[in-house]
This record gives structure tokens, sequence and C-alpha cells, in this order.
């Protein structure tokens, strides 16, 4: 294996919805990435230890599911660019047999991907850095409807690093939503997860409410933030008692929506 840094990140995903998926109470399967994670060398002990991390990514992967299912449902015949793909599954959970996929990712995440999911008719892996403007260039839009989903990166990124991604959505694409994760500042400075900086990541940016975002790029519309402790209130109940206080659930990763 040859994965680098935060590369690493996207085989602590995988193995938390793998996991999760192999649980009695689980709010959504995952047979690919228990199929994936069977199949992967690499040493889990940490991850496994690291409740904090694998409570966000399913908090994550629950409400992010949800939202891009209400799309699909409102869009069937739509085109989903999914920014720093990683070990995503997504499409394996909600295709629909009409929708069109892309998954964007470094070249060597990319390379590692396609050697446990393959790409088909509807799904293609684009090897380009979400910097990159020419991976634009390579989306084929066979309706109005395109759907941006940009999960656990923007928090490794700088500011003029989210800026660009925004720039490169607006420059090539006239009609379009972005789902977003973003995490707030006060997370940034203080979160720490032992899988992720066994990584030797660092999250280094982030926004108190996806509104702001629009000082990046004013040409969209903020929508809504969707709170990740709607997708934990689903499998952990017990924690409807304190996610509703307002300094608790402000320090929680959210789904910012944009639309243009």
């Amino acid at each position: 294996m040859n994965l680098e840094g935060v590369e690493k990140t996207m085989l602590l995903t995988l193995f938390a919805k793998a996991q999760h998926s192999q649980k009695k109470n689980h709010k959504f399967y995952d047979q690919k990435a228990i199929e994936i994670i069977s199949k992967i060398d690499y040493d889990f002990t940490v991850t496994d230890s690291d409740t904090k991390m694998k409570y966000g990514v399913i908090s994550r992967t629950i409400v992010l599911d949800d939202m891009v299912s209400e799309y699909i449902n409102k869009n069937p015949h739509s085109t989903i660019v999914n920014i720093a793909s990683g070990m995503d599954t997504r499409f394996n959970r909600l295709d629909n047999g009409l929708i069109r996929w892309y998954n964007i990712d470094l070249e060597n995440s990319a390379n590692f991907r396609l050697q446990y999911i393959q790409d088909t008719d509807r799904v293609k892996t684009l090897a380009y850095s979400a910097m990159d403007s020419k991976w634009a260039d390579e989306i084929k839009i066979e309706s109005g409807n395109v759907l941006f989903i940009i999960e656990g990166l923007s928090m490794y990124l700088t500011e003029e690093e989210n800026r660009d991604i925004l720039k490169i959505i607006d420059d090539n694409f006239r009609h379009c939503t972005i789902f977003e994760e973003i995490m707030p500042p006060i997370s940034v400075k203080n979160v720490k997860e032992k899988s992720v900086e066994e990584t030797n990541s660092k999250f280094i940016w982030g926004v108190k409410k996806g509104e702001e975002l629009l000082k990046l790029n004013p040409n969209f519309r903020w929508i809504k933030d969707v709170n990740l402790f709607d997708g934990m209130n689903k499998f952990k109940p017990i924690t409807r008692l304190f996610t509703w206080i307002p300094f608790i659930r402000n320090s929680m990763d959210y789904i910012a929506v944009l639309k243009k």
C-alpha cells in the first residue's frame, strides 16, 4: 500500500461504514465496504478504538445518504460529481439505475480505488486534484441537474483552496447544487481524532455557517445547513438529550447546501 498522509483517511471512513453495517441496529448497510475491508491489508487497531471518528462518519453517512436520496428521487436522471471521493461507496447504496456518477480524486487515491471498485458505464473515476480545473472538462451532463458532493475534504484545505474548488464549479456549470461538509472553527481548533492524527493529517479550516461560503464565491445561493447530529440522533437516540444545546450543536460538522 502506497497511500500517504490524508489519503489514508479514506480507509478510516470505509472501515467505520463496514463496521456499522455489521451491527444489529445499523442505519445503513454497505456490503461493498464490508467486502473491501476484508481484502485490505491495513492495521485498523487505532481506527477501531477511535469512537469519535467512527460516530462522525456514521452520522455524516446517514445525513448525506438521506440528502442524496432525496435529490435523486427529484432528479432521477441527474449527474453526481463526488469530489475527493476516496473509497466512497454511496453509488452502490443509492443507485436508481439511471444516474451518472463521477468520482474525482488524486491519481494515487484514484488508482487505489480502482483496485477494489471498478468503473461501469455509469460510474467513472477521474484522477485529478480537486483544485485542477481539468476535471470539469470530463463531466458529461445528460440532463440539467448536477449535484456536487464534497465530503470530508474542506477541513483539510486552506481557505484559498476551498475558494478554488467553488470557482471551478462556478466557471464550468450553469446550474448545480452543492452538498459540502464543513467543520466549524471551534472544532478545527479543538477536535482531535486519534486515527486521523496517525495519518499525519490535520484539520485547518472551517466556517461557523454555510452562508459564509458566499464570501468565497457570491455566485451561489446558500440554502441551508444540515447538522450531522441529525444523523447521530438516529443511531444513538440518547444523544437527543444534549445535541439540541446550541454550544454543543454548533461544534458539530454540518452539510452546507449551495445552489446556482
